[in-house]
């Protein structure tokens, strides 16, 4: 058998010794967190393990068809596990309020492929080079040779898929089209996890959509892109916080464009930045370390405490020498 790091041995061992186990992702999840989440739950649930999935926020609704049993839920207090296992997760910090609930508890597993992990857990299987967690939990599955129901299959196949875009962004590797593939072999349901994740928008997002092309801005000789989500921007059409997945890569898809920006506004003087870079020499990932935040050389985010325009005129100050660096 293919050799594989030592570190899953350790998580391994770990798991099997619990017995209880809560499983944990980031604020705001996405694809790869939600997938890897629960991919992960069902696999140890089937191992006889009493596991529960936790997240500060609740599941975006394009991710709801893979939770048919009301797993993926708000932390609950006083509760004590014998392991702790964070998914998809950079920081400590990143998993808000969970992270609070989660103190009674024996080791933490921190399994990440974010290049700016901060390393956290008692055990971290941090792999930057791989394009997705959804990835890294397959493979535990495999090497542990724990059953991938198609169920399973669903979960990761749409964490690997929606952190490639689709298998289209450059962080994807040859191996990730193998795991693909393998997950199709499980019983992934192409058609309902495309039907779900990329054809099932709700008319707020419509909404969204139409006010973005109204007010985004390109500066810098049209190679940064940006726009503005206020509060009441999403009030006005209708919109929750997390309808705002996806729509950076709208602006990230004009021609010229090298950087697209996405301020979100959270309270009236902190902002939430999200970066996205199509230039393997404009790292946003050193970018967003700059205000506190990271990610990925392609993919990155921050939350800055300030004024908002002195926010904007920060960050796109940073981009633009970022953009000249790289000439």
């Amino acid at each position: 058998m293919k050799s594989h790091p030592k570190i899953i041995d350790r998580i391994l061992e770990a798991i099997r010794a619990s017995r209880t186990i809560c499983i944990v992702g980031h604020v705001r999840p996405d694809g790869d967190c939600v997938g890897s989440q629960l991919g992960l739950a069902l696999a140890l649930r089937a191992e006889g393990k009493k596991v529960c999935c936790w997240n500060e926020d609740l599941m975006p609704q394009k991710y709801r068809f893979l939770d048919r049993d009301g797993d993926f839920q708000q932390p609950k207090r006083g509760l004590k596990f014998d392991c702790v296992i964070a998914t998809d997760c950079a920081s400590f910090e990143r998993l808000g309020k969970s992270g609070a609930f989660i103190a009674r508890r024996k080791p933490l597993i921190n399994i990440d492929h974010h290049e700016s992990n901060t390393r956290y857990g008692d055990l971290n299987w941090v792999s930057p080079r791989d394009p997705s967690t959804g990835e890294l939990i397959y493979r535990l599955l495999k090497i542990a040779r724990w059953p991938v129901t198609p169920r399973i299959a669903d979960c990761l196949f749409t964490a690997v898929s929606t952190d490639t875009g689709s298998f289209q962004y450059p962080n994807t590797r040859p191996g990730t089209f193998h795991v693909g593939g393998e997950l199709v072999t499980h019983g992934a349901d192409l058609a309902k996890i495309s039907g779900e994740v990329y054809e099932s928008f709700p008319v707020s997002r419509a909404r969204l959509l139409k006010l973005l092309y109204s007010k985004f801005k390109l500066t810098h000789g049209d190679r940064i892109a940006y726009f503005w989500l206020k509060k009441a921007d999403l009030a006005r059409v209708g919109a929750a916080s997390n309808d705002t997945e996806g729509l950076i890569d709208h602006i990230r898809a004009i021609e010229p464009v090298i950087v697209a920006g996405v301020f979100e506004e959270v309270e009236p003087e902190l902002t939430r930045i999200s970066l996205r870079s199509k230039n393997g020499q404009v790292n946003v990932n050193e970018i967003a370390a700059q205000f506190g935040g990271g990610g990925h050389p392609a993919a990155a985010g921050a939350r800055i405490h300030g004024p908002a325009l002195s926010t904007q005129r920060r960050v796109i100050a940073a981009v633009k020498m970022a953009i000249n660096a790289a000439k």
